[in-house]
């Protein structure tokens, strides 16, 4: 990375570092670019040119959340299941209280904003819609090794695999923070939510890959 980047990289971080305190403190709504922008020390402009709406600010890292899944998928080893991949690298973020899932000091004041704004509810909902969209692209170039015999049913349409996979994630997260907002210690819902998760992805894995039993005109 160029110098050029290097300072653009630097002044991205410092603008979405100077507006999250302001949107923990008064609410996303009540906050304005501009005060962002005087917070940061920079124009207003400038802030438009590395985040195009204030919903960006928020979700400075959307772009890494839209692209996770479907990386996951297309980066897995030759033939090994792409449930299997989203499920470990879940089981695995768990494991080290990774900050992204909110196991660490601060995350209820986050969400907390979120819940508040009709704005931010929104655009989580559209993050999630990417990234299932991104996730359904990677499965249909990188498919599940299909082993099956002439005549058996192979895996479902990407779209399909997308939602069942997607969703699943999606609804571990959300338990996840019901769980911390509702103020369990986190250790106490980390520990609750990976045995649902292993269970859960184990039930997709199977019947991504499990016996579907005979065929038409086949002895059962």
């Amino acid at each position: 990375m160029g110098l050029r980047e290097i300072k653009k990289q630097q002044t991205r971080t410092a603008i979405a570092d100077a507006a999250l305190p302001l949107f923990l403190e008064h609410g996303f709504d009540r906050v304005t670019v501009a005060e962002v922008a005087r917070r940061a020390g920079v124009s207003t402009n400038t802030v438009f040119n590395y985040f195009p709406a204030k919903e960006d600010l928020f979700f400075d890292r959307q772009a890494e959340a839209v692209e996770h899944l479907a990386a996951l998928v297309r980066d897995r080893a030759p033939d090994a299941c792409p449930v299997a991949a989203v499920r470990e690298d879940l089981l695995s973020a768990l494991g080290r209280d990774d900050p992204m899932l909110g196991l660490r000091p601060g995350a209820p004041a986050f969400w907390q904003v979120v819940l508040d704004s009709p704005a931010l509810l929104a655009r989580e909902r559209e993050i999630g819609e990417r990234a299932e969209a991104a996730l359904a692209a990677a499965l249909a170039e990188r498919p599940p090794h299909d082993p099956r015999a002439p005549g058996r049913t192979g895996p479902p349409p990407p779209a399909y695999l997308a939602g069942a996979l997607a969703g699943t994630h999606r609804a571990a997260l959300r338990e996840l923070r019901r769980r911390i907002m509702s103020g369990e210690p986190p250790a106490n819902a980390r520990d609750a939510v990976a045995p649902a998760v292993a269970q859960a992805f184990d039930l997709l894995c199977s019947g991504l890959h499990g016996d579907p039993g005979p065929v038409a005109g086949e002895p059962a």
